[in-house]
């Protein structure tokens, strides 16, 4: 398959690398043309990795991950252009977050999430969350933890959204451990979940994620 990544981060790197790995071919784009981050990885990638801009990377890929900064993801998408991602899945792995005051960060928007953001300027995409509440090696390796442990997924495409979990499970996921929490509106959770997971991964020192334990029988009244 053919996958756009925008966003020469860490993120967008480690999905890309793992997708390129899986034997699928990757653009990854960057806001300007001939972008050194984007070409060294290229490089350093090798077959089935090429660096482009943000146009060249929705247009070839048939899925395209959004991995920008949350804080501009929307003008990203827009400079991808909304004709090159008509009809297509759109994967937003962002979160908007202001550091600006130190750690934890801060949300920069309640009642809202960069994933509703882009669904509204791209009416035409398919855009699913998911991926966004871990550490990026854990995304597309998840059994660097050996026990079971959660990702959530949520989207207003019931087809998309299959596509999508078929990619996570070709990284590693297992269909009990992705949790489909419903429509897109349900992004504005996850999202949140971000300045409490700063402050866990601060007092562990590192990475982790979430593992759901249901109570057993009835709750208390």
């Amino acid at each position: 398959m053919k996958i756009g990544v925008l966003g020469t981060g860490t993120v967008g790197q480690t999905i890309g690398a793992r997708l390129v790995e899986l034997g699928h071919e990757v653009t990854l784009g960057s806001r300007t043309a001939n972008n050194q981050r984007s070409a060294e990885w290229a490089t350093q990638t090798g077959a089935g990795a090429r660096a482009g801009t943000f146009a060249e990377a929705s247009t070839a890929g048939e899925i395209v991950f959004n991995c920008t900064l949350g804080s501009a993801s929307v003008e990203a998408v827009e400079q991808a252009g909304a004709r090159n991602l008509a009809g297509k899945i759109l994967v937003d792995v962002a979160n908007a977050l202001d550091a600006s005051a130190g750690m934890p960060p801060r949300l920069l928007r309640c009642n809202d999430s960069v994933a509703e953001q882009i669904q509204r300027a791209l009416p035409e995409t398919k855009v699913v969350k998911t991926l966004n509440t871990m550490w990026s090696g854990l995304m597309v390796r998840p059994r660097l933890i050996d026990e079971t442990h959660h990702n959530f997924i949520c989207g207003d495409d019931a087809g998309a959204k299959a596509q999508v979990r078929a990619l996570l499970a070709s990284f590693g996921w297992q269909p009990d451990e992705i949790v489909d929490l419903g429509n897109l509106s349900a992004a504005r959770a996850v999202e949140a979940w971000l300045p409490l997971c700063s402050m866990i991964a601060g007092v562990l020192g590192g990475p982790f994620n979430l593992k759901i334990l249901p109570v057993s029988g009835s709750a208390p009244s």
